[in-house]
């Protein structure tokens, strides 16, 4: 199947993540205001969407708190610059086993919530997009598993879909896709549908370019995707994913660094991004255009 270039791409920047980087670089925001403050930053250096998890403020461990997710929100709206709000509802689908000999009780970082109250925040703030992992899968670390059955799936998905917020379904292999298309076709997604397609995240799929290749010719023609990978692997797929037809995600939730030695902020992540699509012949769209292609209305500040 040839390539199709898209000549038309946003980028998404994702700005901290619920990873264990904290600790890794300065720049890792943690509080709502370094949050928001980052997120700012990323979308003057030409971030047409941004994607927000939050974390303590104190120790930058993840968290749930709503107040937290208002304040970013809020931020953000009041900001100078306009971008598209993505908030993740990816948080409270955790489950760690104990050892293989005896994996219950369930141990220490199990964070297992019902559907409505994963997506509390969603409701409370009404970001114009939020996350959906459409699937299981073994996540990372030996015995950690990100956890969405079907059924909670069908229930997130209505949630948010009444809510009038699109999901923007992170897709981790090729599975997630299939099931992503069943929520499509039962009703509880609306179509045209927009997709993340997650690459390289152990234990989902490996970010060569046949699997990825794979991943692309599992989306819908009319559906609207983006891609990246991890660490030294992201600014390949900035490239990758453009020449693929997509669009990007780069940020300091998947990679810390802008060269060997070289801790980078979101925005000088944003702006590689930006020469990489440029290069390419491409050109870099804002947030306006992105509402109109995607059908989002942005909401006002509270």
């Amino acid at each position: 199947m040839p390539l199709t270039m898209n000549t038309e791409v946003f980028i998404t920047c994702a700005v901290t993540g619920s990873g264990g980087t904290q600790d890794r670089s300065p720049h890792v925001p943690r509080s709502p205001k370094q949050i928001a403050d980052s997120a700012i930053a990323a979308a003057k250096a030409g971030a047409a969407i941004v994607h927000c998890h939050v974390r303590d403020p104190e120790t930058g461990t993840p968290a749930r708190d709503l107040a937290y997710y208002r304040e970013v929100t809020d931020r953000i709206r009041d900001a100078e610059v306009d971008m598209v709000l993505n908030l993740t509802a990816g948080m409270g689908g955790d489950i760690v086993f104990g050892s293989a000999k005896a994996p219950l009780p369930l141990a220490e970082g199990t964070d297992m919530i019902g559907a409505e109250e994963r997506v509390a925040h969603v409701a409370e703030c009404l970001p114009e997009i939020c996350t959906l992992d459409c699937g299981t899968m073994n996540f990372a670390e030996a015995d950690y598993v990100m956890t969405n059955t079907p059924g909670m799936l069908q229930a997130m998905g209505r949630m948010m879909t009444d809510l009038g917020v699109k999901p923007e379904i992170e897709a981790f292999d090729t599975g997630h896709l299939w099931y992503a298309k069943q929520l499509v076709e039962d009703g509880i997604l609306d179509a045209p549908a927009l997709v993340q397609l997650c690459m390289g995240v152990p234990w989902g799929a490996p970010d060569d370019l046949n699997t990825f290749m794979a991943m692309v010719n599992n989306v819908p023609s009319d559906w609207t995707f983006s891609a990246f990978s991890l660490g030294r692997h992201q600014m390949a797929y900035v490239a990758a994913a453009v020449l693929a037809g997509g669009n990007v995600r780069v940020g300091l939730e998947d990679n810390l660094w802008l060269g060997k030695g070289q801790l980078a902020t979101n925005a000088q992540l944003v702006e590689r991004a930006v020469g990489i699509i440029e290069g390419l012949g491409a050109r870099v769209i804002g947030p306006e255009e992105v509402r109109t292609r995607l059908g989002l209305n942005k909401r006002a500040p509270r």
